[in-house]
């Protein structure tokens, strides 16, 4: 765990000198003179809604397990999300499925499975996005063939997902072949964590619920790149309809590596990449980054905290359901 921590502060460092590297921070200073703030409300509604319809969805794929509660819901995704953004290597993934543990009677990891799901539809969403607006822009080939790697794996994941909980006493014969090895003792425990990873994706199962997910999704990142293009319009860029799709994935694809407290490197790197596939300067795209970055974080941290005291935990319970 330790090494996590550090390769992803070592990481978010080496891409926060490379987004300021070059910079005159005259222009930046001017940058932020110039922002029109009042784009800022809208576009802080917008990234409210993403997190009111995550917890939404999150129910819906719950539901075939357990029913809870929207305000518990709400409240364990602002912790949540507030745990992804303050643990550096996106350790604080463990916090939701954990906390809501304590909330109802699903185990950890059947939890999981339900983030695992929550995970596949979010990729299946904006790389599907992703394509719908190629026609709309000349793209580099190196973020079309990286977006197509990403499709391809989130649909053999879904695929591996959908196998699982369909021919799930084949799936187990697989997986005891797999690990044949181990002492009956850890061979009962993999078993049992498998049928609980499995319960996790049950939603696959249930059409008209999965419906409501996939819909959900799409809302939630309509509303995401409803905020980017609110911010475009405080940082006066006239950009055409497919940037703030663009800007959205590859910033997708920057936070989810090993990342510093904070997503600091991770989310100005891939900002100022994306602005300039547009031919936005690196300055005015920086400060672009940093306002974005101060207003979306800024929620998840106000949210984490007004809720933290109801949900509280420690970087051991983390650790302990890592191990």
């Amino acid at each position: 765990m330790k090494k996590k921590l550090a390769l992803g502060i070592i990481l978010g460092a080496i891409l926060v000198y490379l987004s300021i590297r070059g910079i005159h921070y005259q222009d930046v200073a001017q940058g932020f003179r110039t922002i029109r703030y009042r784009y800022a409300l809208p576009a802080l509604i917008s990234l409210f809604l993403v997190q009111a319809f995550r917890s939404f969805r999150w129910g819906v794929i719950l539901s075939p397990i357990v029913k809870v509660d929207q305000l518990s819901l709400f409240s364990v995704t602002s912790v949540g999300f507030l745990a992804i953004t303050a643990i550096p290597a996106r350790l604080g993934e463990l916090a939701r499925p954990y906390l809501i543990t304590k909330k109802s009677q699903i185990r950890m990891s059947a939890a999981v499975g339900t983030i695992l799901v929550e995970r596949v539809f979010d990729c299946l969403t904006v790389l599907l996005m992703f394509l719908f607006v190629l026609s709309f822009a000349p793209l580099p080939l190196w973020l079309i063939r990286s977006s197509m790697i990403f499709l391809g794996i989130t649909l053999l994941i879904l695929a591996g997902m959908t196998f699982m909980i369909v021919k799930r006493e084949a799936s187990l014969r697989i997986l005891n072949c797999t690990f044949r090895r181990l002492p009956e003792r850890y061979t009962l425990k993999l078993n049992n964590l498998f049928h609980q990873l499995v319960d996790g994706f049950q939603i696959i199962t249930h059409p008209g619920r999965l419906f409501q997910v996939i819909s959900l999704s799409i809302v939630i990142w309509l509303m995401d790149v409803a905020a980017i293009y609110f911010m475009f319009l405080a940082s006066g860029f006239a950009l055409p309809f497919a940037a703030p799709f663009i800007i959205m994935i590859i910033l997708m694809i920057g936070i989810t590596i090993p990342a510093a407290p904070g997503f600091v490197g991770n989310w100005h790197f891939a900002c100022i990449l994306g602005l300039s596939l547009f031919g936005i300067p690196k300055a005015e795209a920086f400060t672009f980054s940093v306002m974005f970055h101060i207003i979306c974080v800024g929620l998840l941290i106000v949210l984490g905290l007004l809720f933290l005291p109801s949900n509280r935990f420690s970087l051991s319970d983390l650790s302990g359901q890592e191990n």
